[in-house]
């Protein structure tokens, strides 16, 4: 995020008290009027699982869903999936979802019998909201078919984007959240991106 500063004075008071806050000063008290910058912590990967967590939580949803990189693509079912592949397109997929694991956490309700409902699914959006993440587009529901719906809202939050999908057919649903680090993804090539797009 850009500051603007209006003198260079001003600039150079904030660069020496951040230099004093980092150990970098004489050891004496920070000049008179000099204004100390703390950083802020930073948000990666474990944060933006510890708010996707606690949304869980709050929403009373089944806790320990949270992972990691995308489903099925850690570990041993990383190897499995690669192992069954039957495409040279789709084992190159799978090697690059397990390459991009770091920047990505994910969540789903699975397909069982005790899939999560949407108004859960919405008290997970409510729950990331309360921790600072914004609505980046307006959420969209459509018919699917003659009896079911695909529901899909976006958020953002310091660099992350967070991707919430729910899909009723029926009477079976199933919910799921993917949350991407937004430079991470742009590095990736326009092959790349037709991997992850099933092109």
């Amino acid at each position: 995020m850009r500051i603007a500063m209006n003198t260079v004075g001003h600039i150079a008071t904030v660069v020496a008290a951040a230099a004093f806050a980092a150990g970098c000063g004489t050891g004496a008290t920070p000049p008179a009027g000099a204004t100390v910058v703390a950083s802020p912590s930073p948000f990666d990967h474990e944060a933006v699982r510890a708010d996707l967590d606690a949304a869980v939580e709050t929403a009373g949803l089944p806790d320990g869903k949270t992972e990691s990189g995308y489903s099925k693509t850690n570990g041993a079912d990383a190897i499995d999936a690669s192992a069954r592949a039957k495409t040279a397109k789709d084992r190159k997929r799978i090697a690059l979802a397990v390459r991009m694991a770091p920047c990505v956490v994910s969540w789903s309700s699975g397909v069982d019998e005790q899939a999560e409902s949407r108004d859960q699914l919405e008290g997970l959006l409510a729950g990331v909201a309360a921790r600072g993440w914004k609505e980046s587009e307006p959420s969209k529901e459509v018919p699917v078919g003659e009896n079911g719906t695909y529901f899909m809202a976006t958020y953002q939050k310091r660099g992350w984007t967070l991707s919430a999908r729910h899909t009723r057919v029926g009477s079976a649903e199933r919910a799921a959240v993917t949350v991407t680090e937004d430079t991470c993804f742009a590095r990736l090539t326009d092959e790349e991106l037709a991997l992850f797009e099933g092109e």
